[in-house]
């Protein structure tokens, strides 16, 4: 960096290491580089991607449709091979710049062009460079010491690349080795340049993956300007590898387009402490329910608008939910949205904040028990891959194919076979669903047990006999079986999405179980008459259905304090299942390198056992993401670790052969999954519903004005008694205040002081 202009050497912008972590609506928080780019990949986990401009934000890739696959994003920065059904082609890319972000508070919407998408410009990773200015009796000399690079791009098959540097100055090229099967090499080469004064040539430090029969792979570039080395003398420190944006581009727009909506901010979790009054009032709130004094749940749920109320109510069960208090939270809810309710067939209709928050639970508590009933039928849908359709004026019968050798079928054979498919699947789904009510989750029940006799109190009579039915499966069925049936990839039971023929079918299916859950009222038999032949299987599915749900919410408070109390013994599991450890040194030539240990991650501890307790599946990076989120705050955090393992008498990733050798990738903890997936950061939420609160506290303290109002006379004779209980609302300005202040006392709201060591701002 240059002393008097505060400009790093290669004339772009440095990070400084403290940088707050930033956060979009499409949820891939930064780690130390608010600048990087994150691409959601097939497993879910958000990672950076390749630098894709001078400020990557996020970077969306739009796949080519492939075997009749239905558009979505694609998650590869390598574009598919042309004619292979398995692998989708990227047709372009958008890449937002963070200043754009920046540019609109409330987010991005529009249409944004898709762009080519380059291997030269697809980089990621840092290179470890010392650069100096060596005087002597002859002419000055540009000395460049390549030390090591990091997080490099795979190019070969084997996940790895064969990388050597390649340093250009003044017409002069000079290569380092060649590093084989490694994205962290070292080479600790150096090379001389004859270095003339006022010389406008800049020096190119180039990457380049080796490639014995093709042409070698670029891998990113950093280019210097010499002119400001003068003034520094000497600089050390990592550099982002830089694309090579030298090519000429097709004409904007000429890819298509997309329309995003997009929105980023900062936020800036505080330590555990600080919270914690925020949360206790929020707790103590809710276990007064209704009757509590200043009704502070109500109130936020009031002043929540449409647009942010799905995330609210996320926030607000997650924080509950790691209490223990998401039954009464929710109970809370029901009481409310019953008291406001007049006709039955208008309960939990609209997007309420009970709505939503039961939506979120159950996606929280439920998923595995939702993997365990509807998995099997999804996937045997997906294997079948059968023609199904019951409209008559969709059916069309050249895509069924032949019955026989010659005669092909018609049409009432065609909605005859797809109605038996239905059948079939529907009785599948409504059979596992019935033998499911043990291995349903005991707050999940014991939630349900709730709503039922709030619902029945509230509507009773025998005209109003099925509406607790309904009430239950308006979420059961409506709110989570259905959608997680059209759309399983998203709720990760699959992991691509359906083609056009899976998805009518489980279009299909999907309406036959909202039929069932609506218990087969005439008003959802009028909408599409041309699914009567299914009403036999819906009639008996009613049947099947409330004999499932009278026994589901049969669960006492005996039965579920004794679960609630075997599993205060334990600390709940953030993540469980098969782990393969390697082993350093096998026992023999037979013996597998390889050994399957069954882990169990808690918020205490990392156990391991020889058998499994629950069936798990093996995801190596949500396992890496939850072990990471879980050391967030280990104070013993190291700095760098080794991603490969030790084999043999070396390295895997970087080569040394020194085991206790300083790590050659830094730790980034601050990575995120699929948002059902994550484990519960009761911090992060906290930090959330703060940030929310700020937002409505306008609004808070006006309806504190018309509370303080209308309850005057009942105020005061409290105080004449010397009983007047404190204000929650005054209690949460002052929470908010407190918090207000400690963010303004943070380090890392404070800007950091500029310093002219490299090395310090890029790590």
């Amino acid at each position: 960096m240059n002393p008097s202009s505060g400009q790093p050497l290669c004339g772009r912008p440095c990070v400084p290491s403290g940088a707050r972590s930033i956060r979009c609506t499409c949820r891939p928080p930064s780690t130390q580089w608010p600048s990087t780019s994150w691409m959601r990949m097939p497993s879910g986990e958000w990672v950076p991607t390749p630098h894709m401009g001078p400020a990557p934000a996020i970077c969306l890739l739009p796949a080519r449709v492939t075997a009749g696959t239905a558009g979505h994003f694609g998650s590869s920065l390598q574009p598919g091979r042309r004619g292979n059904p398995s692998r989708d082609d990227v047709i372009g890319k958008v890449c937002l710049t963070r200043d754009t972000l920046a540019a609109h508070p409330k987010g991005f919407s529009g249409w944004a062009h898709l762009t080519e998408v380059d291997p030269d410009e697809e980089v990621q990773g840092e290179i470890h460079l010392r650069l100096e200015v060596v005087r002597g009796p002859g002419p000055c000399r540009l000395r460049c010491s390549v030390l090591e690079a990091r997080d490099l791009a795979p190019k070969d098959r084997n996940g790895a690349s064969d990388p050597f540097v390649r340093v250009r100055y003044n017409g002069r090229t000079q290569e380092t080795s060649i590093v084989k099967k490694s994205c962290y090499p070292r080479w600790n080469e150096t090379f001389e340049f004859e270095l003339e004064e006022g010389a406008a040539e800049a020096l190119c430090v180039e990457a380049w993956d080796w490639d014995l029969v093709s042409r070698n792979d670029f891998l990113g570039k950093v280019v210097f300007n010499v002119q400001r080395l003068w003034a520094a003398q000497q600089e050390e420190g990592w550099f982002r590898l830089q694309p090579d944006q030298s090519k000429s581009r097709r004409g904007e727009g000429s890819l298509g387009s997309l329309q995003l909506e997009v929105r980023l901010w900062d936020e800036t979790v505080l330590p555990s402490g600080c919270y914690q009054p925020l949360v206790q009032l929020l707790c103590h709130e809710v276990k007064l329910g209704t009757q509590g004094p200043g009704q502070l749940i109500p109130l936020i749920e009031e002043t929540t608008s449409t647009e942010c109320r799905q995330d609210v109510a996320t926030n607000l069960l997650k924080l509950f939910l790691g209490q223990g208090l998401a039954k009464d939270f929710l109970d809370l809810l029901f009481q409310l949205e019953l008291g406001r309710t007049s006709e039955a067939n208008t309960l939990f209709r609209s997007n309420s904040l009970a709505s939503k928050s039961m939506e979120s639970f159950l996606k929280v508590a439920g998923m595995r028990y939702l993997h365990g009933v509807l998995g099997p039928i999804i996937d045997r849908v997906f294997e079948e891959k059968k023609y199904v359709e019951l409209d008559p004026s969709r059916v069309e019968v050249k895509d069924v194919g032949c019955s026989g050798l010659h005669r092909p079928q018609t049409e009432a054979e065609v909605l005859e076979q797809s109605a038996q498919t239905l059948r079939v699947h529907l009785g599948a789904l409504l059979s596992a669903l019935s033998r499911s009510v043990r291995a349903c989750p005991a707050v999940v029940r014991a939630t349900f047990r709730q709503l039922f006799l709030r619902v029945r109190e509230r509507f009773p009579g025998a005209q109003h006999e099925n509406v607790p039915f309904i009430a239950v499966t308006s979420f059961l069925c409506l709110r989570f079986v259905s959608p997680a049936i059209m759309a399983p990839k998203l709720f990760h039971l699959r992991e691509r999405h359906a083609d056009a023929r899976t998805s009518r079918t489980l279009l299909l299916l999907a309406k036959a179980v909202q039929n069932v859950g609506n218990m087969d009222t005439p008003a959802s038999r009028a909408k599409e008459a041309w699914m009567e032949p299914l009403q036999p299987t819906v009639r008996q599915g009613v049947a099947q259905l409330k004999d499932f749900i009278t026994k589901l919410v049969d669960i006492g408070e005996k039965e579920e304090l004794d679960l609630q109390r075997a599993l205060s013994l334990q600390a709940p599991p953030v993540k469980e299942g098969p782990l393969f450890i390697h082993r350093t040194k096998g026992k023999g030539p037979l013996m597998s390198s390889f050994k399957k240990l069954h882990f169990s991650l808690t918020t205490e501890a990392l156990s391991f056992a020889k058998t499994p307790n629950s069936k798990c599946v093996n995801e190596l990076n949500q396992w890496l993401s939850a072990l990471r989120k879980m050391s967030i705050s280990n104070p013993g955090l190291l700095g760098s670790y080794h991603p490969g393992i030790f084999r043999g008498d070396k390295w895997s990733c970087c080569h040394q052969k020194d085991k206790s050798d300083l790590g050659c990738d830094k730790t980034r903890s601050r990575v995120t999954l699929q948002e059902w997936n994550d484990p519960l950061d009761h911090d992060l939420e906290a930090q959330l519903i703060y940030r929310h609160l700020l937002g409505v506290e306008a609004m808070l303290r006006e309806k504190q004005r018309e509370l303080s109002a209308a309850g005057t006379e009942a105020g005061s004779a409290l105080r004449g008694s010397g009983e007047a209980p404190k204000d929650p609302l005054a209690q949460l300005f002052q929470v908010l205040q407190d918090l207000r202040e400690a963010h303004r006392s943070s380090p890392a709201s404070v800007p950091p002081s500029e310093t002219n060591r490299l090395l310090e701002l890029q790590t």
